[in-house]
Protein backbone atom coordinates (compact mmCIF):
# COMPACT_ATOMS: atom_id res chain seq x y z
CA UNK A 1 0.00 0.00 0.00
CA UNK A 2 2.95 2.45 1.12
CA UNK A 3 4.75 1.90 -2.60
CA UNK A 4 0.82 2.56 -4.20
CA UNK A 5 0.41 5.94 -2.64
CA UNK A 6 4.17 6.92 -3.54
CA UNK A 7 2.93 6.29 -7.12
CA UNK A 8 -0.30 7.79 -6.49
CA UNK A 9 1.04 11.02 -5.47
CA UNK A 10 3.88 11.38 -8.28
CA UNK A 11 1.62 11.02 -10.80
CA UNK A 12 -0.26 13.53 -9.03
CA UNK A 13 2.17 16.39 -8.88
CA UNK A 14 3.77 15.15 -12.35
CA UNK A 15 0.01 15.92 -13.34
CA UNK A 16 -0.29 19.10 -11.70
CA UNK A 17 3.45 20.05 -13.19
CA UNK A 18 1.92 19.76 -16.95
CA UNK A 19 -1.10 22.01 -16.24
CA UNK A 20 1.04 24.73 -14.25
CA UNK A 21 3.09 24.49 -17.29
CA UNK A 22 0.57 24.73 -20.29
CA UNK A 23 -1.13 27.81 -17.91
CA UNK A 24 2.31 29.26 -18.36
CA UNK A 25 2.38 28.67 -22.19
CA UNK A 26 -1.30 30.45 -22.36
CA UNK A 27 -0.30 33.11 -20.76
CA UNK A 28 3.44 33.56 -22.48
CA UNK A 29 0.62 33.49 -26.35
CA UNK A 30 -1.34 35.99 -24.33
CA UNK A 31 0.54 38.26 -22.84
CA UNK A 32 1.90 40.23 -26.49
CA UNK A 33 -1.75 39.95 -27.36
CA UNK A 34 -3.07 41.43 -24.31
CA UNK A 35 -0.46 44.44 -24.84
CA UNK A 36 -0.94 44.93 -27.83
CA UNK A 37 -4.64 45.88 -27.42
CA UNK A 38 -3.80 47.92 -23.66
CA UNK A 39 -0.91 49.55 -25.98
CA UNK A 40 -4.07 51.02 -28.36
CA UNK A 41 -5.90 51.93 -25.38
CA UNK A 42 -3.58 54.62 -24.91
CA UNK A 43 -4.15 56.03 -28.50
CA UNK A 44 -7.20 57.88 -27.02
CA UNK A 45 -6.08 61.27 -25.07
CA UNK A 46 -6.51 59.91 -21.46
CA UNK A 47 -7.60 63.63 -20.25
CA UNK A 48 -9.05 65.44 -23.14
CA UNK A 49 -8.83 65.36 -26.82
CA UNK A 50 -9.74 69.24 -27.10
CA UNK A 51 -10.06 72.12 -25.05
CA UNK A 52 -13.07 71.82 -22.82
CA UNK A 53 -14.37 68.04 -24.05
CA UNK A 54 -13.00 65.21 -21.44
CA UNK A 55 -12.77 61.60 -21.71
CA UNK A 56 -15.80 60.28 -20.21
CA UNK A 57 -14.81 57.45 -18.00
CA UNK A 58 -12.20 55.61 -19.60
CA UNK A 59 -11.70 53.93 -23.05
CA UNK A 60 -13.10 50.71 -23.58
CA UNK A 61 -11.31 48.05 -25.52
CA UNK A 62 -13.70 45.67 -28.23
CA UNK A 63 -12.47 42.48 -30.03
CA UNK A 64 -14.09 40.22 -32.96
CA UNK A 65 -16.03 38.47 -30.35
CA UNK A 66 -16.88 41.51 -28.63
CA UNK A 67 -16.90 44.11 -32.02
CA UNK A 68 -20.87 43.52 -32.43
CA UNK A 69 -21.47 45.48 -28.83
CA UNK A 70 -20.24 48.34 -29.85
CA UNK A 71 -21.19 48.57 -33.71
CA UNK A 72 -23.92 46.09 -33.89
CA UNK A 73 -24.78 45.93 -37.99
CA UNK A 74 -21.58 47.04 -38.93
CA UNK A 75 -19.15 44.85 -37.38
CA UNK A 76 -19.29 42.31 -40.37
CA UNK A 77 -18.09 44.96 -42.81
CA UNK A 78 -14.60 44.71 -40.58
CA UNK A 79 -13.43 41.20 -40.68
CA UNK A 80 -12.35 41.07 -44.13
CA UNK A 81 -10.16 43.54 -43.78
CA UNK A 82 -7.89 42.17 -40.82
CA UNK A 83 -10.17 43.75 -38.05
CA UNK A 84 -8.04 42.66 -34.52
CA UNK A 85 -9.08 45.34 -31.67
CA UNK A 86 -10.75 48.52 -31.29
CA UNK A 87 -10.51 51.21 -28.70
CA UNK A 88 -13.31 54.07 -28.16
CA UNK A 89 -13.86 56.20 -25.76
CA UNK A 90 -16.26 59.18 -25.31
CA UNK A 91 -15.56 62.88 -25.16
CA UNK A 92 -17.88 64.98 -23.21
CA UNK A 93 -18.38 68.73 -23.16
CA UNK A 94 -17.73 70.21 -20.19
CA UNK A 95 -20.52 73.19 -20.72
CA UNK A 96 -23.01 70.82 -21.83
CA UNK A 97 -22.32 66.78 -20.77
CA UNK A 98 -24.91 65.71 -22.78
CA UNK A 99 -22.98 66.68 -26.36
CA UNK A 100 -20.02 64.53 -26.72
CA UNK A 101 -17.58 63.01 -29.58
CA UNK A 102 -17.57 59.44 -29.59
CA UNK A 103 -14.12 58.52 -30.75
CA UNK A 104 -13.30 54.69 -32.14
CA UNK A 105 -9.78 53.99 -33.33
CA UNK A 106 -10.01 50.23 -35.00
CA UNK A 107 -7.06 47.84 -35.60
CA UNK A 108 -6.77 46.47 -38.70
CA UNK A 109 -4.61 44.22 -40.90
CA UNK A 110 -2.68 46.26 -42.93
CA UNK A 111 -2.51 50.28 -44.45
CA UNK A 112 -4.31 48.88 -47.01
CA UNK A 113 -6.92 47.00 -45.08
CA UNK A 114 -7.51 50.39 -42.67
CA UNK A 115 -7.48 52.83 -46.39
CA UNK A 116 -10.39 50.15 -47.66
CA UNK A 117 -12.59 50.57 -44.61
CA UNK A 118 -12.00 54.25 -44.81
CA UNK A 119 -13.00 54.23 -48.42
CA UNK A 120 -16.01 52.43 -47.36
CA UNK A 121 -17.03 55.54 -45.30
CA UNK A 122 -15.67 58.35 -47.33
CA UNK A 123 -18.04 60.80 -49.38
CA UNK A 124 -16.89 62.54 -52.16
CA UNK A 125 -18.97 66.17 -50.79
CA UNK A 126 -17.24 65.65 -47.68
CA UNK A 127 -14.33 68.62 -46.84
CA UNK A 128 -10.76 67.05 -46.95
CA UNK A 129 -8.42 67.23 -44.11
CA UNK A 130 -4.95 67.00 -44.04
CA UNK A 131 -4.48 64.47 -41.02
CA UNK A 132 -3.11 61.03 -41.52
CA UNK A 133 -2.81 59.25 -45.07
CA UNK A 134 -6.36 61.02 -45.78
CA UNK A 135 -9.09 62.22 -43.90
CA UNK A 136 -12.61 63.81 -44.70
CA UNK A 137 -14.94 66.39 -41.84
CA UNK A 138 -18.69 66.81 -42.45
CA UNK A 139 -20.44 69.05 -39.89
CA UNK A 140 -21.20 65.45 -37.89
CA UNK A 141 -17.90 63.33 -38.01
CA UNK A 142 -14.41 63.16 -39.16
CA UNK A 143 -12.73 59.77 -40.62
CA UNK A 144 -9.08 59.21 -41.52
CA UNK A 145 -6.58 56.56 -41.35
CA UNK A 146 -3.13 56.10 -40.45
CA UNK A 147 -0.83 53.21 -40.90
CA UNK A 148 -3.25 50.39 -40.18
CA UNK A 149 -5.71 52.16 -37.76
CA UNK A 150 -8.97 53.47 -39.06
CA UNK A 151 -10.41 56.60 -36.98
CA UNK A 152 -13.88 57.67 -36.64
CA UNK A 153 -15.34 60.47 -34.48
CA UNK A 154 -18.83 61.19 -34.36
CA UNK A 155 -21.06 63.50 -32.80
CA UNK A 156 -23.37 62.68 -30.21
CA UNK A 157 -26.11 64.11 -28.85
CA UNK A 158 -26.24 67.03 -30.96
CA UNK A 159 -26.79 67.42 -34.80
CA UNK A 160 -23.39 68.70 -35.84
CA UNK A 161 -20.38 69.75 -33.61
CA UNK A 162 -17.75 72.69 -34.41
CA UNK A 163 -15.12 71.70 -37.03
CA UNK A 164 -12.34 72.91 -34.62
CA UNK A 165 -13.06 70.41 -31.89
CA UNK A 166 -12.95 67.13 -34.53
CA UNK A 167 -9.67 68.65 -35.99
CA UNK A 168 -8.49 69.19 -32.19
CA UNK A 169 -9.57 65.38 -31.60
CA UNK A 170 -8.39 63.75 -34.86
CA UNK A 171 -4.83 65.85 -34.54
CA UNK A 172 -4.33 64.36 -31.00
CA UNK A 173 -5.15 60.93 -32.05
CA UNK A 174 -2.76 61.29 -34.69
CA UNK A 175 0.54 61.69 -32.68
CA UNK A 176 -0.54 58.73 -30.62
CA UNK A 177 -0.27 56.68 -34.15
CA UNK A 178 2.66 55.61 -35.98
CA UNK A 179 4.09 58.22 -37.69
CA UNK A 180 3.54 56.60 -41.16
CA UNK A 181 1.44 58.99 -43.19
CA UNK A 182 1.84 57.41 -46.80
CA UNK A 183 -1.04 55.86 -48.47
CA UNK A 184 -1.10 52.06 -50.10
CA UNK A 185 1.44 51.65 -52.76
CA UNK A 186 -1.63 49.57 -54.36
CA UNK A 187 -2.82 53.08 -55.23
CA UNK A 188 -0.24 54.05 -57.58
CA UNK A 189 -1.86 52.55 -60.61
CA UNK A 190 -4.83 54.74 -60.55
CA UNK A 191 -2.83 57.70 -60.58
CA UNK A 192 -3.91 59.02 -63.86
CA UNK A 193 -5.85 61.90 -64.78
CA UNK A 194 -8.68 59.76 -65.95
CA UNK A 195 -9.61 58.22 -62.73
CA UNK A 196 -12.04 60.00 -60.74
CA UNK A 197 -10.04 60.86 -57.65
CA UNK A 198 -11.77 60.42 -54.24
CA UNK A 199 -13.80 57.09 -55.76
CA UNK A 200 -11.21 54.65 -55.36
CA UNK A 201 -11.93 51.69 -53.14
CA UNK A 202 -10.35 48.63 -51.69
CA UNK A 203 -12.36 45.67 -51.65
CA UNK A 204 -11.06 42.65 -49.49
CA UNK A 205 -13.50 39.87 -51.15
CA UNK A 206 -15.53 39.39 -53.96
CA UNK A 207 -14.41 41.98 -56.49
CA UNK A 208 -17.55 42.94 -58.56
CA UNK A 209 -19.51 40.21 -56.13
CA UNK A 210 -17.83 37.36 -57.94
CA UNK A 211 -15.82 35.03 -55.30
CA UNK A 212 -13.01 34.50 -58.08
CA UNK A 213 -12.01 38.02 -58.64
CA UNK A 214 -10.88 37.62 -54.67
CA UNK A 215 -9.99 41.30 -53.67
CA UNK A 216 -8.92 44.27 -55.52
CA UNK A 217 -9.29 47.73 -55.98
CA UNK A 218 -12.05 49.55 -58.28
CA UNK A 219 -12.54 53.46 -59.26
CA UNK A 220 -14.82 55.68 -61.73
CA UNK A 221 -13.04 56.79 -64.79
CA UNK A 222 -13.74 59.63 -67.32
CA UNK A 223 -12.59 59.29 -70.72
CA UNK A 224 -14.31 61.65 -72.71
CA UNK A 225 -17.20 61.27 -73.41
CA UNK A 226 -16.54 57.53 -71.81
CA UNK A 227 -17.47 56.91 -68.26
CA UNK A 228 -16.53 53.68 -67.09
CA UNK A 229 -15.55 51.77 -64.07
CA UNK A 230 -12.28 50.06 -64.02
CA UNK A 231 -10.40 47.77 -61.63
CA UNK A 232 -7.55 45.62 -60.40
CA UNK A 233 -7.80 42.11 -59.14
CA UNK A 234 -4.31 40.88 -56.87
CA UNK A 235 -3.30 37.52 -57.79
CA UNK A 236 -0.58 36.15 -55.74
CA UNK A 237 1.01 34.72 -58.89
CA UNK A 238 1.26 35.08 -62.61
CA UNK A 239 -0.38 31.04 -63.01
CA UNK A 240 -2.92 32.03 -60.08
CA UNK A 241 -4.18 34.95 -62.29
CA UNK A 242 -4.21 33.09 -65.15
CA UNK A 243 -6.23 30.60 -63.09
CA UNK A 244 -9.19 33.85 -62.24
CA UNK A 245 -9.22 35.10 -65.78
CA UNK A 246 -10.18 31.40 -67.23
CA UNK A 247 -12.88 31.17 -64.04
CA UNK A 248 -14.09 34.40 -66.06
CA UNK A 249 -13.84 33.22 -68.97
CA UNK A 250 -15.91 30.16 -68.28
CA UNK A 251 -18.22 32.25 -66.18
CA UNK A 252 -19.06 34.44 -69.38
CA UNK A 253 -19.07 31.59 -71.53
CA UNK A 254 -21.86 29.77 -69.71
CA UNK A 255 -23.98 33.12 -69.88
CA UNK A 256 -24.04 32.81 -73.60
CA UNK A 257 -22.78 36.20 -74.42
CA UNK A 258 -20.73 37.00 -77.61
CA UNK A 259 -16.61 37.16 -76.23
CA UNK A 260 -13.74 37.39 -77.72
CA UNK A 261 -10.18 36.40 -76.56
CA UNK A 262 -6.48 37.43 -77.44
CA UNK A 263 -3.85 35.97 -76.43
CA UNK A 264 -0.44 37.86 -76.83
CA UNK A 265 3.03 37.57 -75.41
CA UNK A 266 3.08 37.43 -71.43
CA UNK A 267 -0.70 38.89 -71.65
CA UNK A 268 -4.40 37.36 -72.25
CA UNK A 269 -7.46 39.61 -72.90
CA UNK A 270 -11.07 39.51 -73.79
CA UNK A 271 -13.55 41.49 -74.80
CA UNK A 272 -17.33 40.70 -73.78
CA UNK A 273 -20.76 41.67 -72.13
CA UNK A 274 -20.62 40.80 -68.35
CA UNK A 275 -24.70 39.91 -67.57
CA UNK A 276 -24.40 42.23 -64.38
CA UNK A 277 -22.24 44.94 -65.64
CA UNK A 278 -22.71 45.22 -69.87
CA UNK A 279 -19.72 45.81 -71.35
CA UNK A 280 -16.13 44.34 -69.79
CA UNK A 281 -12.55 44.41 -70.87
CA UNK A 282 -10.27 42.11 -68.66
CA UNK A 283 -6.38 41.86 -69.27
CA UNK A 284 -4.42 39.57 -67.70
CA UNK A 285 -0.74 41.16 -67.12
CA UNK A 286 1.39 38.69 -64.94
CA UNK A 287 0.13 38.53 -61.60
CA UNK A 288 -2.85 41.37 -62.19
CA UNK A 289 -6.48 41.65 -63.95
CA UNK A 290 -6.53 44.67 -65.34
CA UNK A 291 -10.32 45.72 -66.04
CA UNK A 292 -13.09 48.27 -67.22
CA UNK A 293 -17.12 47.48 -67.37
CA UNK A 294 -19.55 49.34 -68.65
CA UNK A 295 -18.40 51.53 -71.49
CA UNK A 296 -19.53 52.17 -74.43
CA UNK A 297 -16.56 51.53 -76.79
CA UNK A 298 -13.58 48.92 -76.14
CA UNK A 299 -11.01 51.44 -77.47
CA UNK A 300 -11.26 53.80 -74.75
CA UNK A 301 -11.52 50.29 -71.98
CA UNK A 302 -8.18 49.23 -73.56
CA UNK A 303 -6.57 53.05 -73.41
CA UNK A 304 -7.10 52.66 -69.83
CA UNK A 305 -5.82 49.34 -68.94
CA UNK A 306 -2.78 50.05 -70.82
CA UNK A 307 -2.12 52.80 -68.56
CA UNK A 308 -2.50 51.04 -65.54
CA UNK A 309 -0.06 48.03 -66.58
CA UNK A 310 2.45 50.67 -67.46
CA UNK A 311 2.29 52.04 -63.93
CA UNK A 312 2.01 48.36 -62.75
CA UNK A 313 5.20 47.88 -64.29
CA UNK A 314 7.25 50.38 -63.11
Amino acid sequence: MHDDSLRFWRVVMERAGLFALMIICVLCVSAPVLAAENSLGKVLPSSACAPGWTMDEKAILYDKDTLFDRINGEAELYFPYGFEVLASARYANLQNPKVAVDADVYKMGSLLDAFGMYANYRRKDDAAVAIGAEGTLSSSQLFFYQDRYLVRLQATGAASIQQDVFLACARAISQNLPRNTSKPKELEAFMIPAVVKKSERYIAQSLLGYNFFRRGIMADAILEPEQMQVFIVFGDSQDAARKVFEQYRSYLKTSGKDMRVIELPGRLSLNAVDPLYGNVFVEQAGQYLIGAVRFKTVSAAKRLAEEIRIVLSQ
